[in-house]
């Protein structure tokens, strides 16, 4: 299955903000209450908006030119009424609508990365952490910043818009379509130029997430840059990469400010005419000037929302690209699931491959019809040339991949009907370059091992004595509570490695698979690992990898892995044979 993330579909689709209310209002679903009382609050804030000009026009013509300045006291009081009911609710809305924008970010990233962690190994191969770390706070930050600040603005300036249309229509209706006459045009760009804005708003995202992959990778591989003296080449790399950053950021910003301009000038047309053809009505007699007044405040009521839409739909734009790429992963399904038990397998193993295959994406074939049965209890190892598939093999005795064609059983039954918990309970996985977590010693210890985790320091210090790996726990300077930072970053990888040895131990097994686990290691400490797997319970079985010979000395059975063959080595001698050799020997 290929996980590639593309976040290649920029067409247009009909019905755009039909479409984009029907994807964006969902995520609303549990702030269901919060964001009707919000929206009720922007009603009544545009009824009052839009009954002042009213009042206002009708204090000119009535109360000014009588020279009433009890009745002016009177409108003044009730504008003012009207005004700071407007206030209250506005600032209820905004605080209610940050509140809920908040939430929806917080579900929405906790719902994306729950999505990440359900996905194989296989779609992390295929697609860098940094894009991956923009989506989840990027992206969601585009959508909080629209649920917070644009979508109550945008009902509120609809509201505004509507109501301000029928006040002109309603009061003089050939001036009322005379004042809307630009803006009826603006409304027909608009809808022309969205699906380029939302194509320019897709490619920024896309390079702000090439960018944060350019920049982890190059603080990962920071040593070797270093090493090699080539800061000039991750440098330029950084440079290019933030130069395609920068101009898709100007090309979605000229895009995004398009709008205010244009709706801007569509406001100065409408005054002009309004104010021209408003003279001409009062010189007929047929308008009068509280009314020309109260229409030129109509139309700036009508064109000031007009322009906020602007800036709200740029926004949705942004966070429809932004759901774009998040939709591209939550729409991903894992190819691994948990398939009802059956026991299919031969009685008596513990593992085994029946007619095996298995290739990377748009790679080779890295395994053809494999046959591969394992005893409990058993030592075996796995030798071969480098890119021979000898860790490809382990990872999918672990069930990190799947085959491509026929079966792994475990135990009789097909692995692929064991839970993820079952699973890791029965096999533990000392990788080549382990990885450890920001902590302690303590926690990288017990991480995923619910046995552990409520013991205090004490139990499980005997824990380890009793496993025999009280030694390992002195080449740490404050024992379990020794500081561990990103990775491992404090410790030597000798040490990494040590780690992760006590946390698959401490499983205690029925199958362990070290690749290279004592690769980083001296010696001395490699002889005490060895003493330690062989006091290993009698039903462990163990399966090494390792281009060391004496590692694997002590191997009941030697493997042969390469060409997507895994055959008999046979003795020791006639596995340095094939090694030496490259090939199989018969």
């Amino acid at each position: 299955m290929n996980y590639k993330l593309n976040s290649t579909d920029t067409t247009a689709k009909k019905g755009v903000l039909k479409t984009a209310f029907t994807r964006l209002l969902p995520l609303m679903a549990e702030e269901k209450s919060k964001s009707l009382s919000a929206l009720g609050a922007i009603v009544i804030t545009s009824i009052s908006t839009l009954f002042a000009p009213v009042i206002i026009g009708h204090t000119i013509d009535t109360y000014i030119a009588q020279k009433n300045f009890h009745g002016v006291l009177m409108s003044a009081a009730l504008l003012l009424g009207l005004y700071l009911i407007a206030l209250y609710t506005s600032y209820y809305q905004t605080k209610t609508m940050g509140g809920v924008g908040r939430r929806v970010l917080f579900n929405l990233r906790n719902v994306l990365f729950n999505k990440l962690q359900s996905l194989p190994v296989a779609f992390f191969n295929e697609n860098k952490a940094g894009d991956l770390i923009s989506r989840i706070n990027n992206d969601t930050d585009k959508l909080n910043q629209f649920f917070a600040q644009a979508l109550m603005q945008f009902f509120g300036s609809a509201l505004l818009i509507v109501g301000s249309g029928i006040f002109l229509l309603v009061l003089n209706g050939r001036l009322g379509i005379v004042s809307l006459l630009p803006a009826i045009v603006v409304i027909i760009v608009t809808q022309l130029v969205s699906p380029w804005v939302k194509r320019k708003n897709l490619i920024s995202l896309q390079s702000i997430g090439g960018m944060s992959a350019e920049i982890q990778q190059s603080l990962e591989n920071f040593k070797v840059i270093v090493v090699f003296n080539r800061l000039d080449y991750f440098r330029n790399k950084f440079n290019e990469t933030n130069e395609k950053n920068y101009k898709a950021s100007v090309g979605a910003g000229v895009a995004n400010n398009l709008f205010t301009p244009l709706y801007g000038l569509a406001f100065n047309l409408a005054q002009v005419l309004v104010l021209g053809y408003g003279i001409l009505l009062i010189h007929s007699g047929s308008l009068t000037i509280g009314l020309l007044i109260g229409f030129i405040l109509y139309v700036n009521n009508f064109y000031n929302p007009l322009r906020q839409l602007a800036s709200v739909w740029s926004s949705l734009q942004q966070a429809l690209a932004g759901l774009d790429r998040i939709s591209e992963v939550l729409a991903l399904e894992s190819n691994m699931k948990i398939l009802p038990a059956a026991s299919e397998g031969t009685s008596g193993l513990l593992l085994e491959f029946k007619d095996v295959s298995f290739g990377y994406p748009g790679g080779r074939e890295v395994l053809h019809h494999v046959n591969l049965q394992l005893k409990p209890g058993h030592t075996y190892a796995l030798v071969g040339p480098t890119g021979g598939g000898k860790t490809t093999t382990a990872s999918m005795m672990a069930r990190l991949y799947d085959p491509t064609a026929g079966t792994v059983f475990l135990e009789g039954r097909d692995i692929r009907s064991y839970e993820a918990s079952q699973r890791a309970q029965k096999i533990g996985f000392i990788l080549q370059e382990p990885f450890l977590f920001t902590g302690t010693v303590r926690e990288n210890i017990i991480y995923g091992n619910d046995l552990y985790k409520n013991f205090s320091n004490d139990q499980l210090k005997a824990t380890i004595d009793s496993a025999g790996l009280q030694t390992l726990l002195t080449r740490f300077d404050a024992g379990l509570e020794t500081k561990v930072a990103a990775n491992g970053g404090t410790l030597s990888l000798g040490q990494k490695q040590l780690i992760a040895f006590i946390r698959a131990v401490l499983r205690n097994p029925d199958l362990l698979i070290l690749d290279e686990a004592t690769a980083n290691i001296d010696t001395v400490t490699e002889q005490l690992l060895e003493d330690i797997l062989k006091n290993l319970p009698a039903k462990t079985t163990k399966v090494i990898i390792a281009h060391r010979l004496n590692t694997i000395e002590n191997a009941g059975e030697i493997f042969f892995v390469n060409a997507g063959e895994i055959v008999p080595a046979g003795s020791m001698e006639h596995a340095v044979d094939m090694l030496l050799h490259g090939q199989r020997k018969s």
